[in-house]
């Protein structure tokens, strides 16, 4: 039988074990989802990459391949956001997920309807900020992780967010096996997410050739690159992406003109929704029109790395823990290893007190 910790994240939601899989765009899908829940931790389906129906259709799977709890991330932006909550609602979709953290109404119309809602932050203000608008949790992922990611470790990261907020917080970043899980309790979350380690899995739709291009590499292996779309952006090392590091913006601008349609249509975003997304961070950041107009990219190049296979022409996402992992077990055998251990390495602390 495989250890069970409690922790304020399983009581939550539900769950058996402090664990969450992580919404990548084009890699998590039902079964990447249901497999993760099935084994006890809690999967989330990504969304951000599917048009309402694709969505639609993928949580009613998930349902068929899982009858216990999972999460959808969504974009609080996007122009059908509205609906695809009530998506949520209607379904009974346990968790709600967000990248960018959902206005006070949203939040409350999920909590309202049963729906747990967990934003992902990057510091400790914006944790503090989604807690008084009434968040149930937040995921903080450090930046050993992939895709869009910080400056700040974990290490730091972390226990900042926990002095800040009294909501269960659940670590990200830099996590891959069941040592890191003991250490992240220790440090007071309540739980881990994990990515690139759940990629990294034979439930995961990735197809093979791609895994083990990422089983090839070492911890030297993934650049934090702003040339991709305009925003720091850990991916491997690959020849696209060194060439994209020493190249001008222009390229990435021709690409990001070719992807913008091409988004829009994916997240049913319209044109003055873009372009309102567009102000919003030229005002709240430091960005160029430039970066911004690139962030069209990210998908479109995430496609054709994970999706389509093409290395060559598209960016695979990673976390630094890429370095950590060479091997592709299920979800079931993943999550019964990391607990086990964690156990483990927790009793073993205990034991020093001695």
């Amino acid at each position: 039988m495989t250890a069970v910790l409690r922790t304020p994240l399983t009581e939550l939601v539900g769950i058996e074990h402090p664990i969450v899989q992580t919404g990548m765009g084009w890699v998590s899908g039902p079964r990447l989802t249901a497999g993760t829940s099935n084994a006890g931790g809690l999967g989330i389906l990504a969304s951000a990459t599917m048009t309402y129906d694709e969505l639609e259709a993928a949580v009613l799977r998930t349902k068929e391949l899982t009858d216990k709890p999972f999460g959808v991330n969504i974009r609080a932006d996007a122009t059908d956001a509205q609906e695809r909550i009530d998506l949520l609602i209607r379904e009974k979709v346990k968790v709600a997920s967000f990248a960018l953290a959902p206005k006070k109404d949203l939040i409350s119309k999920l909590k309202d309807n049963g729906v747990v809602v967990v934003p992902s932050i990057g510091a400790a203000k914006h944790a503090v900020k989604v807690a008084s608008w009434g968040a149930d949790a937040v995921i903080v992922q450090g930046g050993e992780g992939g895709g869009h990611t910080g400056p700040v470790a974990t290490t730091l990261l972390l226990p900042s967010v926990l002095d800040a907020v009294d909501i269960p917080v659940i670590a990200a970043g830099g996590f891959f096996d069941g040592r890191g899980l003991a250490a992240a309790l220790s440090y007071g979350a309540a739980g881990v997410a994990m990515g690139t380690r759940f990629l990294l899995t034979s439930d995961s739709a990735v197809p093979d050739s791609v895994k083990q291009e990422y089983l090839k590499r070492g911890l030297q292996d993934t650049t934090v690159s702003v040339k991709v779309d305009g925003m720091p952006h850990r991916v491997l090392n690959t020849d696209l992406v060194n060439s994209l590091e020493k190249s001008s913006y222009a390229r990435g601008l021709v690409a990001a003109a070719r992807n913008a349609p091409k988004v829009r249509a994916m997240t049913g975003m319209k044109w003055s929704t873009l372009l309102k997304e567009g102000l919003a961070m030229r005002k709240t950041t430091d960005k160029t029109w430039l970066q911004i107009i690139m962030y069209a990219n990210t998908p479109m190049l995430l496609k054709a790395g994970l999706v389509d296979g093409n290395t060559e022409a598209g960016v695979l996402a990673s976390g630094q823990v890429v370095g950590m992992v060479d091997d592709l077990p299920s979800c079931q055998e993943l999550i019964d290893r990391i607990m086990a251990d964690a156990v483990k390495r927790i009793d073993a602390l205990g034991a020093l007190r001695a």
